[in-house]
């Protein structure tokens, strides 16, 4: 199954779906990355399971009780908007440029050419990541122990993936233009 979607991913990555995934990305980071940061701003001081690398269940309760119950609802509604579309357009971005460059060099093993699940798998644990902290928000200050536990680790992971991904996105880079620029053997 995996590989079906990964040969679809790649066919239907042609040059001008991998430029607009990335037009689409640069222009969401540049216009709608810094207003969600303003709208941000409030709780900028407290932290938040997002952006961090890890933390604690008890550091994640600790910034339920400080965003207080108006920035719980913010954190929530932010989740529910803003926290679905991004994980789309840099995963659109990362599959079609993925599957465009790994798609075409030849001096990649077939398995590289997989590469472009990747970005499918730090979406989901985005998203996994956001149900869990917001039922951690939802819910405060009642203690959910195993939704708690859990998210640090989705929290992680996703990062792990999302990093993983830009270094492949590198590497796939790399490939294409060593195979470009190489001298054909004589």
């Amino acid at each position: 199954m995996l590989i079906k979607i990964s040969n679809w991913m790649t066919r239907v990555s042609r040059g001008w779906v991998a430029l607009l995934g990335l037009v689409i990305f640069a222009l969401f980071t540049a216009l709608v990355l810094p207003r969600q940061a303003q709208n941000a701003a409030p709780v900028a001081d407290v932290g938040t399971p997002d952006l961090s690398l890890w933390y604690s269940p008890s550091e994640l309760y600790q910034m339920a009780e400080d965003y207080g119950a108006e920035g719980r609802q913010d954190y929530i509604q932010a989740r529910l908007s803003f926290d679905v579309i991004w994980p789309l357009v840099y995963t659109s971005f990362l599959v079609t440029s993925l599957s465009w460059l790994f798609g075409r060099s030849t001096t990649l093993e077939r398995l590289w050419r997989r590469a472009n699940l990747i970005p499918l798998a730090a979406m989901l644990l985005d998203f996994l990541e956001n149900i869990s902290t917001s039922i951690v928000m939802a819910r405060y200050p009642a203690y959910s122990a195993g939704i708690a536990a859990v998210a640090p680790f989705f929290t992680l992971t996703k990062w792990l993936f999302v990093g993983g991904s830009f270094v492949l996105l590198l590497m796939g880079a790399g490939a294409l233009i060593r195979q470009r620029f190489s001298k054909p053997p004589c």
